[in-house]
């Protein structure tokens, strides 16, 4: 079951920006003083909390949140006009057909009006255009910028429009949030958090003017966003979702890059903004290119940035039917390989958006790659393959020391993030990780997605260092170990015991003459001595020593008597001869 819609209509600046950023508990809207910010419906899946006294955050309600332009914006103003000198105000009848879209389909109309302002011409047309509808019973008005009690009169005038007792908040500080916010959880139906479609969210980023919306129009089926000509059509991130093969999706429209210097305002300055935190968010990204166009510093840039931010990439080429005749798949894919070198791993594939060609095969692709992104490899088949590519080329030896690896594991997914405990980091960083990263693309499951390959060295934990509950356990065991050998020994006797008990010593014992002494000695069962008769065994040559090794002799005493012994034998020869 769908979920439900609530649209947030107005006229220019009345704060309708700020409440949905409000609601979302983000910035998703640009908020900005310039009447026109806000061109696309900009849609954000919000759960809204029960009230105190009803429930739990378990019985949260979600629905769509819709953010639309201001009707008449660029008609009121006048005189508006693009960095290339193009009227703004051939965007108003599109501008418009968006937010009758978001009228038509809404479940609830939040009719937003400037408390301190008070009620306007402009607001009344946009309440008989309502009325014209016939979806009066489905709208609510909301007074915004009341900031205290102070201005809940002046907001009461707003029941003059025929859409019963206004709601009084302030999006900007909060006031009056909880009751409204109360009151929204009542209108809508009961549908749990469980009921919130899981979906993989696809930013699509490029230049301006590549055919990024024409790309979403084509995802969801409808013009749900603004196409022009116009170059920086589009300000938000507008978040489209769309179904296929039974999969749930989110296109999420990016503000097209451009290079700082050239930035016209600060409402670009949000958008380019807006734009880093859609690819945050994204589970795959769509590098959109122009067929007609070379491959720019702007690309190579957000070429880099994909990278490090390590985001699986989808490379597409749109407007190929326009060069079809005059390039081959073949070569523009080795030109992209040369001049986006980082995103060697990224599929790349040809598309048109406006004819809708590839579009279908385009989303496989990058379905297939957030399953990829998703995938945790066992351990096993980890420690393996790093032993093959050690075995087929290890790193350089530096000062004699070897490069060793001892466990290998994968911590996360999306992106695949695989570590290796390793003897000496330093070893494996550099040239040697990319050769790692390149036979990890090969040999596992990741062949199209960045991966990250992290290092540390094996660490002795020392007893201060290791965890409470570890040394509990350990002193526990040693506890144990010790209450089982003490009940297992003999009992200890007194002394006064030990003197009372008879001893065997000398019992069997019996004494022979030693002839090289001429003295008796001990032998039998008492004796520590050998048994008579029996020969000393003679040492096995080859039998290994594990005691000390014999000093070596001194250098300089080699082939010579110590002067004390050499003195000794002279003194006898000297005495003989006498």
């Amino acid at each position: 079951m769908p979920l439900p819609t609530v649209a947030i209509v107005g006229r220019p600046n009345v704060g309708k920006s700020s409440l949905f950023n409000r609601l979302v508990g983000r910035r998703v809207s640009i908020v900005d003083p310039t009447p026109g910010t806000t061109r696309d419906r900009v849609s954000q899946i919000v759960e809204v909390p029960p009230p105190a006294e009803i429930g739990s955050d378990d019985d949260a309600r979600a629905f769509e949140l819709v953010d639309t332009g201001g009707f008449g914006v660029y008609v009121a103003e006048g005189g508006r006009y693009d960095d290339a000198g193009e009227d703004l105000a051939r965007l108003t009848p599109q501008i418009e057909q968006q937010i009758e879209t978001a009228v038509r389909t809404a479940n609830i109309i939040l009719f937003v009006v400037d408390a301190q302002a008070g009620i306007t011409g402009l607001d009344q047309k946009i309440a008989q255009l309502l009325r014209q509808r016939n979806v009066t019973s489905r709208v609510r008005i909301v007074t915004n910028k009341v900031d205290d009690d102070t201005w809940i009169p002046a907001a009461q005038e707003a029941s003059r429009l025929g859409f019963g007792e206004p709601l009084s908040l302030s999006a900007k500080s909060g006031f009056g949030r909880r009751i409204f916010t109360e009151w929204l959880w009542n209108e809508l139906p009961a549908h749990g958090s469980e009921d919130t479609p899981s979906e993989m969210r696809m930013a699509i980023v490029g230049r301006r003017n590549a055919g990024k919306s024409t790309l979403v129009n084509s995802l969801a089926g409808e013009p749900r966003v603004i196409v022009s000509e116009i170059a920086g059509t589009t300000r938000d991130c507008v978040d489209v979702r769309f179904e296929m093969d039974g999969h749930a999706f989110v296109a999420i429209d990016t503000a097209g890059v451009r290079k700082r210097k050239s930035w016209s305002d600060d409402i670009e300055t949000h958008s380019h903004h807006r734009a880093q935190a859609a690819i945050e968010r994204a589970d795959v990204c769509v590098l959109l290119l122009d067929a007609r166009e070379k491959v720019s510093q702007i690309e190579k840039r957000l070429a880099l940035e994909l990278v490090t931010q390590h985001k699986p990439t989808a490379i597409v080429v749109n407007k190929w039917d326009l060069v079809e005749n005059e390039l081959s798949p073949e070569d523009y894919t080795e030109y992209l390989t040369q001049e986006l070198f980082g995103l060697s791993y990224a599929p790349i594939i040809f598309i048109s958006a406006e004819k809708s060609d590839g579009i279908q095969s385009m989303v496989k692709i990058c379905f297939n790659l957030f399953n990829q992104a998703g995938h945790r490899e066992t351990t096993g088949r980890l420690n393996a393959t790093i032993a093959r590519i050690l075995e087929a080329r290890g790193p350089s030896a530096r000062l004699g020391s070897r490069a060793k690896v001892f466990y290998v594991s994968q911590l996360a997914v999306r992106p695949p993030t695989i570590h290796m405990v390793v003897n000496r980091p330093e070893l494996f960083e550099g040239a040697y990780a990319k050769y790692l990263l390149n036979q990890l693309h090969e040999q596992l499951p990741f062949s199209e997605v960045p991966i990250r390959l992290t290092f540390s060295a094996r660490k002795r934990v020392e007893l201060a260092d290791e965890n409470p509950e570890t040394q509990r356990r350990k002193t526990t065991r040693r506890e144990i170990s010790s209450a089982m050998v003490a009940k297992n020994a003999p009992p200890r006797k007194t002394l006064a015991e030990s003197q009372k008990e008879p001893t065997d010593e000398g019992a069997g014992d019996f004494y022979v003459m030693d002839s090289a002494t001429a003295k008796p000695r001990k032998q039998g069962a008492g004796s520590s001595n050998r048994t008579p008769g029996k020969a000393k065994a003679k040492k096995n040559p080859n039998e290994k020593s594990f005691g000390k090794p014999p000093r070596k002799p001194d250098r300089k005493q080699v082939g010579k008597a110590p002067a004390k012994f050499t003195g000794v034998k002279l003194a006898k020869a000297h005495s003989r001869g006498k």
